[in-house]
């Protein structure tokens, strides 16, 4: 029996019913490219112009799009969207990080899928993104063909995911390429809570705040802390108590991915501030708390022996949260300290412990090799992130068949659709050669000049401005991890 074939057997007996809708123009309908709709489903197709195809449709609930170019060259890029918070959902299925990135791929013989994941991507989804994922690739291997190879990328929490797949997917993955990544998210959680429990303790003490298990309460809860973020950027002693928040889980000042970087003591912590209100109040705050302890079955996360005098003194912020409280009037930085050693300490749930070790954190092991992009500036998903993985590879898996790359620039996955063809030409070279070609940030900067201006633009989360932006590939050394998981 062929791979193909006993796929196809495990992907009848999971799927009811799955639609395959042309999404690219209204007109011709086919069947499948490659075999027949499974049994009692309906199968769909639509070509546009020139032989290009679409299929949309559902699988167990998890919406996905497969995008078909005319003359497919075998290679097959699976994306992994981010973390979607419940308000704010992106219509259809997202099949790269921008769009040009999509279109230049199929134009160019890619095939490119995605699935949205169940209950529409929103919250913690890791589990459901590794399940959903692996279901799309067995439907686009019996529909569509087994690809020559085929590459896992994702961006944010989908650079987990990406990373995941090929770990426990070995056989099906050629490469990897993230975005942004997170690849230890039980330590983003336990981080986030250091942040808002300092923010509770420092600005807003007496305040009936659950930063866990805050259930109905999660919505007051979010919206008080960022209520005490707002009024301490008004005085010194509140900006010197924000310094010390961001700096316990070594959240750079530097935010906006269309200006340079921060130069004073006051414009810095300002800048790190709206990473502690948007990233970790609203992000991952009480109500996104709520949401992943419903998946994990309680609260993963915990203080209980943390003391943040030393994780001060291991912080790449340090010297910021020195400066902040030498340039406050009223500012006490020991006797802060001692607060927040003093305050009540929060626990774990073992059970959601458990459930975060199995599904949010890698292993490290490389069977296939792994480029990823990151912004120096990036505070939601910090850059120590990128050490810490590189560090669980070069103990588990094979550090040559590792290449990071970094852009020079503040927010989170800030990068055009240039950067993210350089980066993916590049670990395709890396497939295909079995060496890497020269990652220089002068080649790199070249080749992204090389795309043209159609290519150049840079989204900013914060304000929703997409604009164009020159090359900005470096060399960057990030700082050691706080907390890691291990």
């Amino acid at each position: 029996m062929s791979r193909l074939t006993s796929r196809a057997g495990r992907w009848r007996r999971r799927t009811a019913r799955v639609g395959l809708v042309g999404a690219a123009l209204a007109g011709l309908v086919a069947g499948p490219v490659a075999g027949g709709p499974p049994v009692g489903a309906s199968a769909e197709a639509s070509a546009a112009a020139g032989g290009r195809r679409t299929f949309t449709g559902e699988i167990d609930g998890a919406e996905y799009r497969v995008e078909l170019p005319a003359r497919w060259n075998g290679t097959l890029v699976l994306y992994s969207h981010g973390y979607f918070l419940a308000e704010w959902v992106p219509e259809g299925v997202q099949v790269a990080n921008r769009v040009e990135t999509e279109q230049w791929l199929i134009e160019h013989g890619y095939a490119v899928a995605a699935s949205k994941f169940k209950n529409d991507g929103i919250g913690y989804g890791v589990q459901d993104g590794v399940t959903d994922q692996v279901a799309l690739l067995d439907w686009f291997e019996e529909h569509v063909g087994e690809p020559r190879r085929t590459v896992s990328s994702g961006m944010s929490q989908g650079g987990l995911i990406a990373a995941l797949l090929a770990e426990r997917h070995p056989k099906r993955f050629d490469g990897v390429a993230t975005m942004c990544a997170e690849y230890d998210t039980h330590a983003t959680w336990n981080s986030g809570l250091d942040i808002t429990f300092v923010v509770k303790t420092l600005l807003a003490p007496g305040e009936d705040i659950e930063l866990v298990r805050a259930g109905e309460d999660a919505a007051a809860g979010r919206d008080a802390l960022a209520a005490a973020i707002d009024r301490a950027l008004e005085t010194p002693e509140g900006r010197a108590r924000l310094a010390l928040a961001g700096a316990v889980a070594n959240i750079p000042g530097w935010y906006a991915a269309h200006e340079p970087r921060p130069s004073t003591t006051d414009e810095l912590v300002a800048a790190q501030s709206l990473w502690t209100k948007w990233a970790y109040t609203y992000g991952i705050g009480p109500v996104g708390r709520t949401e992943l302890e419903a998946r994990a079955g309680g609260n993963p996360s915990w203080n209980t022996g943390i003391d943040y005098g030393r994780l001060l003194a291991r912080s790449s912020q340090q010297d910021l949260v020195r400066d902040a409280y030498a340039a406050a009037p009223g500012g006490d930085l020991d006797a802060d300290l001692k607060r927040l050693a003093k305050a009540p300490r929060i626990r774990p749930d073992a059970k959601a412990v458990a459930y975060q070790y199995r599904h949010g954190i890698v292993r490290g092991t490389t069977p296939a090799p792994v480029v990823t992009l990151h912004s120096t500036g990036d505070g939601g998903a910090v850059t120590d992130q990128e050490r810490w993985y590189a560090d669980q590879i070069r103990r588990h898996g094979n550090s040559t068949s590792l290449r990071q790359l970094w852009v020079d620039r503040g927010g989170h996955c800030s990068f055009s659709s240039a950067d993210e063809l350089v980066m993916l030409r590049t670990l395709l070279d890396r497939i295909d050669d079995g060496q890497w070609p020269s990652t220089t940030p002068t080649r790199l900067n070249a080749s992204v000049s090389a795309m043209g201006p159609a290519y150049q633009k840079v989204l900013d989360l914060g304000t929703g401005a997409d604009l164009p932006l020159d090359p900005a590939y470096t060399d960057f050394t990030p700082p050691r991890m706080l907390r890691p998981s291990r």
